[in-house]
């Protein structure tokens, strides 16, 4: 059994557990912190440290970062406080965990890389989208089983907008939307995309993957199929401990 830590950060809370790389899951019940609000490079990284801190982890950790993730350096933050564009996240990040050896990434594509391994898009060799739809949109592209880094989907503009400040989870929450109509917005976002990329398959992630049956069902009139993560929310923490690994 190969066990590496993973590390999800996300805008509301940060959360991680030790991982088996053979199964593609984890090996112990994840422990969560909220996010701090700013989520200041400080601030996320002293949580980082509890949650790893709770299992008395010494070995590799993956962690995801909401944002364009280059060589470990953060580019963009979006949902978390912009005082980390430019922060060598692993080199925090490693110094607030004593020195283990740390590798940092986009969330979203650490959410698919796990998928691709093994959840929804196993043995899918076309063109892959999965998104996770939370406090923003966020999103990994794949094509012939291979990754395109940092795509930021959420980002596209949508009626005016960034596509995750008209559809997100949050958005859902703070309107007050009902199924029927975050779904219809859904379906908006997800035909642009098809517009754009054409994939074969939609892999929806993100915590409201748990309630599909509420929304999918509801979403009409795209060209490929859509289906929820099979990780669901546990996506992100799989695919950070297998990149963290070595892929």
């Amino acid at each position: 059994m190969r066990n590496v830590f993973g590390v999800d950060i996300g805008g509301s809370g940060i959360k991680g557990a030790p991982v088996d790389l053979d199964r593609g899951d984890l090996t112990r019940e994840r422990h969560k912190v909220l996010t701090p609000q700013p989520a200041t490079p400080d601030g996320v990284a002293g949580c980082v440290a509890e949650v790893v801190g709770h299992f008395g982890w010494s070995g590799p950790v993956g962690i995801t970062f909401p944002g364009v993730v280059t060589a470990n350096t953060i580019r963009t933050a979006a949902n978390v406080a912009t005082e980390w564009v430019g922060v060598d996240a692993a080199r925090l990040l490693g110094d607030r965990l004593g020195g283990l050896p740390v590798t940092v990434l986009n969330d979203a594509d650490a959410a698919g890389v796990a998928e691709m391994r093994f959840g929804a898009g196993r043995g899918r060799k076309g063109s892959v989208v999965l998104l996770t739809f939370g406090t923003g949109i966020g999103s990994a592209l794949f094509t012939g089983g291979r990754l395109v880094p940092n795509t930021e989907l959420g980002h596209l503009e949508l009626h005016g907008h960034d596509a995750e400040k008209h559809a997100s989870t949050k958005v859902k929450e703070d309107e007050g939307l009902s199924w029927q109509h975050w779904a219809h917005r859904v379906q908006k976002y997800l035909a642009h995309v098809e517009m754009l990329f054409s994939p074969e398959l939609f892999i929806i992630g993100g915590g409201v993957s748990r309630k599909a049956e509420k929304f999918l069902p509801l979403i009409k009139g795209i060209k490929a199929e859509v289906v929820p993560a099979e990780l669901q929310n546990n996506a992100g923490i799989v695919g950070a401990a297998m990149v963290a690994a070595g892929g």
